[in-house]
């Protein structure tokens, strides 16, 4: 298992809204979030991360370097991949693709909420996938139809 992750928005969010939060951490243990991260996934619910002491929220040291990436990206993406390199991060949990593109080009490892569905599957914590992927679409998260055939595949469902 990765000693350190760090974890971006719209996982923690997608999670949250199918009521599958406690999947990260049944897969990860601890995780990281950065300030940023704490702010856009409380927004709306200022308790949603209650009761949640596996996560655990820290704040950036070089905000110099947060003024070097393109204003595409949102503050919480910025911050993941800062703090993921300052800790040294073994796995950033991260979906937007250019973000993605910005963390690959850091040298972070990473992977997306679908990643950690596979993992939680491999793990045992989830029995199927299918459900929680539906879920997830009617919830508003978008899994293209290809993505969504081959995460089944690979589920072995």
């Amino acid at each position: 298992m990765p000693k350190i992750v760090v974890v971006n928005s719209t996982p923690i969010l997608a999670f949250a809204e199918i009521k599958k939060l406690e999947i990260i951490k049944q897969v990860y243990g601890e995780i990281i979030i950065p300030f940023a991260v704490y702010d856009e996934v409380t927004v709306k619910d200022k308790h949603l991360l209650d009761g949640c002491d596996w996560i655990n929220i820290k704040s950036i040291t070089n905000t110099t370097a947060k003024e070097l990436f393109t204003s595409a990206l949102h503050d919480g993406e910025v911050e993941v991949m800062l703090i993921a390199k300052e800790l040294n991060a073994d796995l950033v949990i991260i979906d937007d693709g250019l973000a993605r593109k910005h963390a690959k080009r850091l040298d972070l490892t990473i992977t997306g909420t679908i990643g950690v569905l596979l993992r939680a599957k491999n793990l045992g914590v989830v029995s199927a996938l299918e459900p929680i992927l539906d879920s997830l679409i009617h919830n508003d998260f978008y899994i293209s139809e290809a993505v969504y055939r081959e995460v089944l595949i690979l589920a072995g469902e």
